[in-house]
């Protein structure tokens, strides 16, 4: 092992992330070691072991620290303009490298279920997830009402776009996102767009 220079704290964690993911691009999830990603950080593999316990744990702690929050407006006079935004944050965060960590680890579910359900309980324990986010907060100020907002609803944004990135082979543009919040759930909501 190179010694690399020697990093404490956030620094660490940061150097650590971008080693995971690198490592998980390089030789993919199921080969995946804690020595792979000591070597490519060059630190020693107890650096790793102080923190997580197994490659899982760190390529977790790396998704949950770049995973994006939605943040609707505070007096939730935009509805529209906050589901537009979710779904340009979701784009955003897709061309992260930790997009592709959640695809390796969704692709590898069977092989790695526990990965999965952590992935899950990461995903959902602040309510980080797009545009649920933003109706969970309209529906809290009492601009929407609770029952039009079932989980089809709350996905179906997110799922257009992954679905238009599937069939197109390419990221939506602000048009197409525009169009998936006025044609689909802003009409369920029972709200106009304005």
């Amino acid at each position: 092992m190179v010694a690399g220079p020697r990093r404490r704290g956030a620094a660490l964690v940061k150097a650590l992330h971008a080693a995971v993911l690198e490592e998980l691009d390089d030789v993919g999830l199921g080969r995946l070691t804690m020595d792979g990603v000591a070597r490519r950080a060059g630190t020693a593999r107890t650096t790793l072991y102080r923190r997580w316990a197994n490659p899982g744990e760190l390529l977790l702690s790396a998704v949950g620290d770049a995973y994006p929050v939605e943040v609707p407006s505070p007096v939730g006079g935009d509805l529209r303009g906050d589901l537009i935004r979710a779904l340009e944050l979701l784009v955003e965060w897709a061309r992260h490298p930790t997009a592709r960590a959640v695809q390796a680890i969704l692709a590898e579910r069977r092989a790695h279920p526990e990965l999965a359900a952590r992935l899950d309980e990461l995903f959902d324990a602040s309510g980080r997830r797009f545009t649920a986010t933003v109706l969970d907060h309209y529906v809290r100020l009492g601009t929407i009402a609770p029952d039009t907002v079932t989980p089809l609803v709350e996905n179906v944004g997110e799922a257009m776009v992954v679905k238009h990135w599937i069939d197109v082979g390419r990221e939506p543009d602000r048009e197409y996102l525009v169009q998936v919040v006025d044609q689909l759930i802003l009409p369920v909501l029972g709200s106009r767009s304005a």
